[in-house]
């Protein structure tokens, strides 16, 4: 097999593996070394400057000896194997660079033969482009869980970021779907980078040519959709990911059917990427908006609302809350209005310092005054006030009933609802009704459903 036919599959098989964010370190480049690193520009995201840059996203190797019955790459599943050398896979990686198509690293395994065997291969893979190939670009590597701690050692001193995959967001499902894997085995590693990474950050700041071990942190992958798990266990779980380990991010992968299993979703059954929107939703309010998973859902409301954003949700349920001076509030209480942002709230607390705000100053700060203006009150005055059905209809996301054109042929069109539509509008259009005629089904009465709970 030659090296383009393992790229085709090595490279195929890691698009399941999420990698899109920022680099998170920034490191100029250096004489005699190859690539630079710019904080926020990995995984066709924008330097500050501009600039698209985007990552090799590769698997070592797909001949997993593991069979984690929702992995495309299970032992039993009968697709082409293929295995790059620690060399072919540097080599690669500097081709590419020096052709310009890439500007970092993104590197994953299956587990070959043992984690020791495969990180071993991984490792050396990073040392010969870090110190043969002097290789100063960004390097994103997981972590395979069950390696020894030294193995996780010397990936994180030739890494900038690493990540070890917590697959499932509960002990029983990863018992029940993959059980050549412990959630102990999990936790370790992700334990160990937590622990060495602050260690590093302090022997930095007292001696800056200290080695930096993975720079720009850690984060970590879970599968939404394939096990029972309600939103409420998911956000708990994510929540304590954040403060045990000081992840950077928690990257949530909406299950795809790739194998039939009973114990897995039909092969039939669409991913739910609404879900894992509303998820990446409630994740931004944990980072940025000082909120608590407790607050956003609870035992009475486990899971998201289809037709609101979680921050909508929640203020719909404290109307107690409301409305907010935007002249006199404080930081936390702007953070809790709908269509307030964090970079809004500073521009809200630095501007009143000068003069006392109305819309047209907020609308000029960027906030989104659809919503909020429902919300709050400038000097002691309520911008507007609508009807209990104008405020729904404010308040509903576009994004749960669009739909969008199907090409047929060179001159045929077809209305199909996007992936990211709610799963009402889908088996609607599933069950024969015209796509647009479903979204305005389901937004009409979702509305309702809205106007008689405010």
């Amino acid at each position: 097999m030659d090296l383009a036919q393992k790229l085709e599959i090595l490279a195929d098989s890691a698009k399941y593996d999420v990698a899109c964010t920022s680099s998170g370190v920034e490191r100029a480049g250096k004489h005699g070394s190859l690539g630079s690193c710019r904080a926020a520009g990995i995984c066709h995201a924008f330097t500050p400057d501009g600039r698209c840059v985007s990552l090799l996203k590769v698997l070592y190797s797909n001949a997993c000896c593991y069979d984690c019955s929702y992995c495309v790459n299970r032992r039993t599943n009968d697709i082409p194997r293929a295995t790059f050398t620690p060399r072919e896979l540097a080599e690669l990686t500097i081709g590419f660079y020096r052709r310009n198509y890439i500007e970092g690293l993104f590197l994953s395994s299956a587990v070959l033969g043992s984690p020791d065997a495969t990180m071993e291969k991984m490792i050396e893979a990073l040392r010969i482009l870090r110190q043969e190939y002097r290789f100063n670009g960004y390097i994103h590597a997981k972590a395979i869980p069950g390696a020894d701690p030294q193995l996780v050692e010397r990936l994180g001193l030739l890494a900038d970021r690493l990540s070890v995959n917590i697959e499932l967001p509960s002990e029983a499902s990863l018992q029940r779907l993959a059980p050549d894997k412990q959630r102990a085995g999990i936790l370790r590693p992700m334990g160990q980078i937590a622990q060495r990474t602050a260690q590093s950050r302090r022997e930095l700041a007292v001696y800056r040519h200290a080695p930096a071990f993975a720079p720009a942190g850690q984060s970590t992958q879970m599968i939404i959709g394939a096990t029972p798990e309600t939103d409420l266990h998911i956000l708990r779980l994510t929540e304590g990911l954040y403060k045990k380990y000081a992840l950077k991010r928690v990257f949530f992968s909406a299950y795809l059917p790739v194998v039939p299993d009973p114990r897995l979703p039909a092969t039939t059954t669409k991913p739910p990427l609404l879900r894992e929107h509303r998820l990446y939703q409630a994740d931004w309010l944990l980072r940025f908006y000082q909120f608590s998973a407790e607050e956003i859902l609870n035992e009475e409301q486990p899971d998201f609302d289809p037709y609101l954003d979680p921050k909508c949700n929640w203020a719909l349920r404290h109307p107690e809350y409301f409305p907010v001076e935007v002249n006199t509030a404080t930081k936390a209480q702007l953070l809790r209005v709908p269509g307030i942002g964090p970079k809004s709230v500073q521009r809200i607390l630095s501007a009143r310092r000068q003069q006392h705000l109305g819309l047209e100053e907020l609308k000029r700060i960027g906030v989104v005054l659809k919503r909020a203006r429902y919300f709050i009150t400038c000097n002691g005055r309520a911008p507007v006030r609508g009807t209990r059905a104008e405020v729904a209809a404010a308040l509903l996301d576009p994004n749960a009933f669009g739909v969008g054109m199907h090409q047929l042929s060179l001159d045929e069109f077809v209305p199909t609802a996007l992936p990211g539509a709610a799963p009402a509008v889908h088996q609607l259009a599933d069950a024969g009704m015209d796509a647009r005629q479903a979204a305005n089904l389901v937004r009409q009465e979702a509305l309702t459903c809205l106007t008689k709970r405010l």
